[in-house]
């Protein structure tokens, strides 16, 4: 009796042991679903904040916002494309001297040197992260997803200006492209169909 009495005892510590492990594990499992969904909101966030992607670049309708200015800073160009993309992309013009304020077009040349068509998607970053804040787009090829035809070769156009409050220690501004495929069959002969309407 007195061991049984023993083992029942040790059984219940053992339940109540394994109550709690499972408790915590569901706790952990409901915390690690809640930290998932917050992952993105505080990524937007610290894009927004650092211009970690070029989150803060502006975006102007036109350049009716530019105030020139005498100061002038150098603006590096840089263009690559993901290893899943075969397209050859580069800028025309590696770096360029603008007058603060002052609407300015830089142009990229990307080719697709396959036997057939291809989507791609550009997205941006701008170095340092603080310039990002005084750099204003008004029309750029990464707003919208690119359709290069087989063998097709394109000039692309990014107008912008850099706000003539830029802080004075930034005196060099570099602009980054990479190019992403975008493998939806559905896109793609939208994309398609939309260029044959406007052939």
């Amino acid at each position: 009796m007195e061991i049984q009495r023993q083992n029942h005892a040790q059984q219940d510590k053992l339940h109540q042991a394994n109550r709690k492990v499972v408790r915590r594990l569901i706790l952990v499992a409901i915390g690690m679903f809640g930290f998932g969904f917050a992952l993105w909101p505080l990524y937007e966030v610290l894009c927004d904040v650092t211009g970690l992607g070029g989150r803060s670049v502006q975006i102007a309708q036109d350049g009716a916002n530019a105030q020139p200015s005498d100061r002038e800073v150098q603006i590096r160009f840089l263009a690559t494309t993901n290893s899943a993309l075969p397209w050859v992309f580069q800028p025309l013009e590696k770096v360029k001297t603008v007058r603060l304020g002052e609407l300015t077009e830089a142009l990229f040349q990307a080719k697709n040197p396959t036997d057939e068509p291809m989507l791609g998607q550009a997205t941006y970053n701008v170095v340092p992260p603080e310039a990002s804040l005084y750099f204003v787009k008004t029309e750029c090829f990464c707003f919208t997803q690119q359709l290069l035809k087989a063998q097709e070769n394109r000039e692309m156009p990014v107008y912008f200006y850099v706000q003539a409050d830029l802080p004075e220690h930034i005196r060099d501004i570099t602009l980054a492209y990479t190019f992403y495929r975008n493998d939806d069959v559905n896109a793609l002969s939208q994309a398609m169909a939309a260029a044959i309407d406007e052939e």
